[in-house]
C-alpha cells in the first residue's frame, strides 16, 4: 500500500502462474527444453528452464538464438522451434497436480475470491488439462495463456490480463508465482506477489525480484492464507 499509494488491500481474485505452482511440471520443461534445443543447436541446460520461466517460449527462442546465432529469427521459425519442444514434453511422464495447491484453492473459492491462471503456455493440451483438473476451481474464460498477450513474462501484460479478466484493481489482487521471471512480471504489475519456491532456485532469487513474501511450499501457504489475504483499510 505505501510502496504504490494504495489506500486499501482488499483482496477479490487470486492469480496462479501454471507450471511450477499448479503443477509439479517443471522438471519435465527442463528435460524437454534441453532435449529440444540441443537437437536444433541451441545451448540450452535443463537448470536455464528455471531461469526464463514464464517466458512465451518464442520468446525463450528468440531471446537464445539472439545471444547464440547473432541473429533474428521470424516468429514463424521460433514457432516451430517451440512445436519440437511441446512434442518433447509430450513424451514426459504426467505431471502431478502440485501437493497442497487443490486445499489451497478451496479456502480461496470458500472466501469468495475469483481464481485466475496466468500462463506463458502455448500447448493447449495443457490449458483444456486445467479445467478438467482443477474441476470447479479454475474456469475456461479466467486462464490468460500466451495466445492472450503480444508480450509475455517479464513483461507486466499477462498480469494486467488477468485483472482485466477477473474484473478486478491491483489492490484487490494476490499473485502466487514460483519464478523470478514471473514475479518481476507481477510486481510491475503493482500487485500482491506471493512466490512459493517449488523449484530448485534459492530463495534469495525470488525476494530480488521483490517478492512480497515467500513460502517453501503450498502447505504453508494454505496455513498463512487467512493471514495473507486479510483486507487492510
Amino acid at each position: 500500500m505505501e510502496k504504490h499509494g494504495f489506500a486499501t488491500f482488499n483482496p477479490k481474485a487470486v492469480l496462479f502462474d501454471m507450471d511450477g505452482v499448479l503443477y509439479d511440471s517443471m522438471p519435465n520443461h527442463a528435460h524437454s527444453w534441453h532435449e529440444a534445443m540441443t537437437q536444433n543447436g541451441i545451448d540450452m541446460k535443463p537448470e536455464d528452464a528455471y531461469r526464463y520461466e514464464g517466458m512465451r517460449g518464442v520468446e525463450t527462442i528468440r531471446l537464445l538464438t539472439r545471444q547464440q546465432w547473432g541473429r533474428e529469427i521470424s516468429l514463424e521459425e521460433a514457432q516451430s522451434l517451440y512445436e519440437k519442444k511441446s512434442q518433447a514434453f509430450s513424451s514426459c511422464p504426467e505431471a502431478k497436480v502440485m501437493e497442497g495447491v487443490v486445499s489451497l484453492q478451496k479456502q480461496i473459492k470458500a472466501d469468495g475470491l475469483k481464481i485466475v491462471v496466468v500462463t506463458g503456455s502455448g500447448q493447449r493440451s495443457l490449458l483444456d488439462k486445467l479445467v478438467t483438473d482443477f474441476q470447479g476451481l479454475v474456469q475456461p474464460e479466467l486462464i490468460v495463456s500466451s495466445f492472450d498477450v503480444t508480450r509475455g513474462k517479464p513483461h507486466p501484460e499477462p498480469y494486467l490480463k488477468g485483472l482485466q479478466k477477473a474484473g478486478v484493481n491491483p489492490w484487490e489482487a494476490i499473485v502466487v508465482e514460483n519464478a523470478p521471471l514471473g514475479v518481476r512480471a507481477a510486481v510491475a504489475a503493482r500487485i500482491f506477489t506471493v512466490a512459493v519456491n517449488t523449484g530448485p532456485l534459492p530463495d534469495k532469487m525470488l525476494m530480488d525480484e521483490n517478492a512480497s513474501v515467500v513460502f517453501p511450499d503450498m502447505y504453508e501457504f494454505g496455513r498463512k492464507w487467512k493471514m495473507i489475504s486479510a483486507p487492510v483499510f
